[in-house]
């Protein structure tokens, strides 16, 4: 049995539809997949759907953006929550607003010295999807400024650029709880992503644990092999699960589907976890 836990469609900052996205998990012979937007459930009904037509298993995520006290970026995956659970649903939805804020101000700032509009950017934006950074960077290239995503994540998007603006996000110890009081099973996405920026120490892990982390995304392509060991011991020593996964973003990202999985015994137990929403099966 093949898993992939962690996808995303253009309801947040992939380039396929959710059932677009579940089609290509299909021809990718996976047998089960969860869609894992940024901050949205919007892309849910559609992908159960298309899974129930396809013949496989759908996981319903979320990807929530979060930022520790010292301000490292931390992204928690959640599975199998209630998506109107007013605790987490307000927490989600004041990261979408602020991201829409924040983008707008970025764009601003971008128009002063390229050829960009806000009209340009929403151009990129499926009806409905949180915007963000990806967007813009799709308009960049649309503009011509950058070749792809990635040069202009690399340059004028970066956190050390001057054209960078923060948004809110929820600590990740807070929506930790926030995802065990939804029936969710929170996952730490890319813990050691060190090419993402800033990770965070030991005393962050033990914080997230203590509030009811259950899981660790170790088999990811931006986790070094160095990191990856360190995660599994810490997944030994606490009781948690270790999932793999792909991140797959369509052609916004080189991800594969499929080329990092879960254990079907792991997604078993997410499957007994979680209380909040049911896997979907045809």
């Amino acid at each position: 049995m093949r898993i992939d836990l962690h996808t995303h469609s253009n309801v947040s900052d992939g380039t396929e539809s959710p059932a677009a996205v579940i089609a290509a998990a299909a021809k990718a012979g996976l047998d089960a997949v969860a869609l894992t937007d940024h901050d949205s459930t919007d892309g849910w009904a559609e992908a159960a759907d298309a899974a129930r037509s396809l013949g496989i298993a759908f996981i319903p995520g979320i990807e929530i953006s979060c930022r520790t006290r010292e301000g490292i970026s931390v992204h928690l995956l959640s599975y199998l929550h209630d998506p109107a659970h007013p605790g987490l649903l307000e927490e989600i939805t004041k990261a979408r607003d602020a991201r829409r804020v924040r983008a707008e101000r970025m764009v601003t700032l971008l128009a002063e010295d390229y050829p960009l509009s806000w009209d340009d950017v929403i151009h990129h934006v499926a009806p409905g999807a949180t915007v963000g950074r990806p967007h813009i960077a799709d308009a960049l290239v649309a503009a011509g400024v950058v070749s792809d995503r990635s040069e202009a994540f690399s340059s004028m998007l970066a956190s050390r650029s001057r054209y960078f603006v923060q948004h809110y996000a929820p600590d990740p110890v807070h929506a930790v709880a926030l995802v065990r009081a939804a029936g969710g099973v929170p996952v730490f996405a890319h813990p050691v992503a060190s090419s993402r920026g800033r990770v965070v120490g030991e005393e962050t892990y033990q914080d997230m644990i203590n509030a009811g982390l259950l899981g660790l995304e170790v088999e990811h392509r931006d986790n070094p092999e160095p990191g990856r060991e360190f995660l599994r011991g810490l997944a030994a020593r606490n009781g948690l699960l270790v999932t793999g996964s792909s991140d797959y973003h369509g052609t916004g990202k080189p991800n594969v589907l499929g080329e990092n999985t879960t254990a079907p015994e792991v997604f078993a137990r997410i499957e007994e976890l979680g209380t909040g929403s049911p896997v979907v099966r045809a």
